[in-house]
């Protein structure tokens, strides 16, 4: 059930951003942010761990800071296997976009479903 809170989370957040930033990053609809979001949750789950292995001497000296670079490479994966319904413009946009999630999922994580583990 987090799982799928989690996809929902990041597709309104994606349609917040590309409202934001309207000139460099585009998504069509609602139902291509559910769909993006559901491609970057299995990119993340699939192919995320293998480059954190593949990189973890740079990861390791830049004390995790890399991580962003992967999370970026996710995004620009999932706008490659998404198609023109979901659109980043380059890899400082998806870069920008990658460090607006985490702080977002980090914040959410910290509040929201830390309260509900208190409650439960």
């Amino acid at each position: 059930m987090r799982w799928l809170i989690g996809i929902g989370i990041n597709a309104i957040l994606f349609i917040a951003l590309a409202g934001y930033f309207e000139n460099s990053f585009y998504i069509e609809d609602f139902g291509a942010a559910l769909a993006a979001s559901f491609i970057l949750a299995i990119l993340n789950m699939l192919v995320r761990p293998i480059l954190i292995i593949l990189t973890l001497p740079i990861t390791f000296v830049t004390l995790g800071a890399f991580l962003l670079v992967i999370n970026a490479l996710t995004l620009l994966l999932t706008d490659e296997l998404v198609g023109s319904s979901f659109e980043i413009d380059g890899f400082w946009m998806a870069f920008f976009i990658a460090l607006i999630m985490s702080i977002v999922n980090v914040i959410l994580q910290k509040t929201v479903f830390s309260r509900k583990k208190e409650n439960d």
